[in-house]
Formats: C-alpha cells, sequence, structure tokens
C-alpha cells in the first residue's frame, strides 16, 4: 500500500503515528458525538479518547482502542489536543466515504506535539491527498464524577428496541422521563408532548433486555435537545448500556461494531434537569 511506504521515512519526527487501512473505522466513530465543532482528543497507550461537551450538561466520548489501528506508535505517555471535528470528518471522507466492497480509503494519522497540525494521509486508488487540520490546547474537561461504585440502577438492552422507543416517543416534549425500578414498570420512557403523554415500558424478561440491575425506583427528567445527539449513536449501536447513579446522572454507553467487526464505545453522559426535580 503507497501509504505504508510513503510516509514511513518520515516517522521519527512525530510522536504520534496511527494507521487503518478503512478511515471509515474511525469517521464513522466520530459521526456517533459530531454535535459541536470543538473536539478534544487524548491519546494514550490505549488508543484515542475523543470527548464533545455542550453546555456543562452533557458529554460524549468515542472511544477507539489502539488495536483498532493496523500501526500505533505514541513516543510520550499522553498526548492532548484540540481540533475542529466537522473539518476533520470533511477529510477523512474526503474521497466520499465510498460504500463499494473492496474499495476503501486508507488512513495514516500523524501529530508532532504541541502547536503543529493534525496531518492525515489519506490515499484510495493510488492517490494520496495530504490534509493538515490547526490544533489548539485542549480545554478542560468537566468531571461527572460518574463511577459505577455509585452506580444505583443499570439495564442493558438490544439497539433496536430503543430505536424502536424513540421513533414512538413524542419528540416535541421538551423532556424525556427516565424511570428505572426492581418492580414495575422496571425501565420506563415517558414523554409530555404537544399529543399528550406516552409512555414505552420494557418488562424485565423482556428479550430485548440483557441485563437488569436496578436497586431502587428512580425517576428523573433530562432534555431532550440533550439527548437527541446521543441517537446518532444508537443508529451505529448494537446494545447499549443504560446507567444512573444516586444524583440522577445518565450514562449511555453504546456498543458499535465497525467496518471489520471490531468494538469500539461511546459513551453519553448527561445531568438531570434540575428545573423539574426542584419542582416535584
Amino acid at each position: 500500500m503507497p501509504l505504508s511506504t510513503q510516509s514511513q521515512s518520515g516517522n521519527d519526527e512525530y510522536i504520534l503515528v496511527a494507521s487503518l487501512d478503512n478511515a471509515r473505522n474511525l469517521s464513522n466513530i466520530l459521526k456517533a458525538i459530531s454535535f459541536k465543532d470543538h473536539a478534544i482528543f487524548n491519546v494514550t497507550q490505549n488508543g484515542l479518547k475523543v470527548t464533545i461537551e455542550d453546555s456543562k450538561c452533557l458529554q460524549a466520548n468515542a472511544f477507539i482502542q489502539a488495536d483498532i489501528f493496523q500501526e500505533f506508535t505514541l513516543k510520550e505517555d499522553v498526548v492532548g489536543f484540540q481540533v475542529n471535528l466537522t473539518v476533520l470528518l470533511d477529510c477523512l471522507t474526503i474521497f466520499g466515504g465510498s460504500t463499494v466492497p473492496g474499495v476503501n480509503t486508507a488512513l495514516r494519522m500523524c501529530y508532532n506535539g504541541y502547536g503543529y497540525p493534525l496531518t492525515l494521509f489519506l490515499e484510495e486508488g493510488g492517490v494520496v491527498t495530504v490534509c493538515k487540520i490547526n490544533t489548539q490546547e485542549p480545554e478542560e474537561l468537566i468531571d461527572f464524577d460518574f463511577c459505577s461504585t455509585n452506580v444505583t440502577n443499570k439495564v442493558i438492552l438490544q439497539s433496536d428496541s430503543l430505536k424502536e422507543a424513540f421513533s414512538e416517543l413524542d419528540m416535541t416534549s421538551e423532556v424525556l422521563q427516565l424511570t428505572m425500578s426492581p418492580s414495575h414498570p422496571y425501565f420506563r420512557l415517558s414523554t409530555f408532548g404537544n399529543s399528550g403523554n406516552a409512555h414505552y415500558d420494557y418488562p424485565k424478561d423482556s428479550d430485548m433486555m440483557e441485563l437488569f440491575q436496578c436497586t431502587k425506583t428512580q425517576t428523573n427528567r433530562y432534555k431532550m435537545s440533550l439527548l437527541k445527539p446521543s441517537t446518532k449513536a444508537l443508529a451505529l449501536s448494537c446494545k447499549v448500556s443504560v446507567r444512573t447513579d444516586g444524583r440522577g446522572f445518565l450514562s449511555l454507553q453504546y456498543l458499535v461494531r465497525n467496518d471489520d467487526g471490531q468494538i469500539c464505545f461511546v459513551e453519553y453522559y448527561c445531568c438531570p434537569d434540575e428545573e423539574v426535580e426542584s419542582n416535584e
């Protein structure tokens, strides 16, 4: 492949080199969190973590493990930078993002450290394009302090059942109400829109429910405008883990398989709607 030989000689100058035979394995997972322009990259020996935030109430993280890449070289323990995600996605799909079997865009992503651009070498059918994207110092991320020890309720669902629910719920509702309980209704999604109130219930022994671990009854409301971006990840995923902690913070973790069947994760954290809680 031209890319593997062409850029090899310049490898020494970069602190990060990551190569993919199929750029869609990166672009598809990034599309799942592309609801704001600025994305913060955190790179470790384990792989890439790409984070987007909105209004200090929502955080989305895409995890792309190092072994997804055909080559992954990092010369420092941790590398962080911020880029414009819209520009990055435009570059990754510069050849049109072909879905024709056997026709892939190969990617070599290189970074030389603070102040340097993120350089992409993209090759398809013998044609090589080089894109250089300006990087910035990463902004400080919100710590949602969501840890597994504080999780009160957790369910794992097949994504198709949640897609079905979202297609039936009234999206004119300003909030989505989530009820999780060890007793009936177990797992309920509720909306309060123009056409009235609607509920969507899942029995805990449903075929679509892979895991049901609820220790206490919790009802929380989340702004629909904050949850809508997560439907991008839902559309790509095959399973979703829904967790709440004692504060009512919501974690939605999506399991996504790429074109090669490898598994990546996308996670959304969302704050509960405090206005509603204070009125209850």
